[in-house]
């Protein structure tokens, strides 16, 4: 029976730091190396990032961009892979990032949940078979009231597969809400619509319709560990593999 795989868990007393660090302790395949915190922040059975770091095989971090930029140094030099999940990230954060990831692999992306990241890369098969001069394109997302953004970056991450399977740049084809006298949809337009409501995880769905048919494709998230499944997914895959930027499109086969 091969060894377990070492995880260790940045940012463990925080929500998705707990879910994870259960995740792997439910797995007997994987061994949890270490949860860490912010160092001013004490807790049962947390250890120092270094020796977390010295006892990993990999390391899953949601925390935030300056931390995991900090992190990915360290883990670089030590040879640790990496799986981030923190967003809002910047330019500069993202250039450190791509540092990191010369000298390990290293999994990044906005979302982990398995279902919605099989579900974009089923987005950008189905545009890039169906043709934009017959089939139109609408992302539609749905969260709960408190969330601050819209639309969702899952929802931006749909159209952005939808537009690459069209081989076109989301950013020429984008149209956020509609009101008025709009004219007749242009050819190729991919949409966006945002409901925000009580009691709403989230929800994606992309619509592509047609004169004689209408296909959705959609995803509804009922629990919040789906996410920490995803990362701990993304963690077993990423070991072993060479220097790199990846995404969870290429750990579900998508993208070589």
């Amino acid at each position: 029976m091969p060894a377990p795989i070492r995880i260790a868990v940045a940012g463990a007393l925080g929500r998705m730091g707990r879910a994870i660090t259960a995740a792997v302790e439910a797995d007997p395949t994987l061994a949890l190396a270490g949860p860490f915190d912010r160092p001013e922040l004490a807790g049962e059975g947390l250890v120092s990032a270094a020796e977390a770091l010295a006892a990993a095989d990999v390391v899953i971090d949601f925390t935030t961009p300056e931390a995991s930029v900090a992190l990915a140094a360290q883990a670089a030099g030590r040879g640790v892979a990496l799986v981030i999940g923190a967003t809002g990230m910047s330019p500069d954060h993202l250039r450190r990032i791509s540092e990191a990831a010369g000298r390990v692999p290293v999994v990044r992306t906005g979302n982990f949940a398995l279902g919605v990241n099989m579900l974009i890369g089923l987005v950008g098969q189905v545009a890039k078979a169906l043709p934009a001069s017959a089939y139109d394109i609408e992302v539609h997302e749905a969260h709960h009231r408190r969330k601050v953004d819209a639309p969702s970056g899952t929802a931006l991450m749909l159209g952005a597969a939808a537009a690459e399977g069209r081989g076109v740049a989301l950013s020429e084809v984008a149209r956020h809400g509609r009101e008025g006298i709009t004219g007749e949809r242009p050819v190729g337009e991919i949409g966006f619509s945002v409901l925000r409501g009580r009691g709403i995880v989230g929800e994606h769905s992309v619509v592509c319709a047609a004169e004689d048919e209408i296909l959705t494709l959609s995803h509804s998230a009922r629990d919040r560990g789906l996410f920490a499944r995803g990362a701990v997914a993304a963690a077993r895959w990423v070991v072993g593999k060479p220097p790199g930027e990846y995404d969870m499109q290429h750990v579900l086969g998508f993208r070589q």
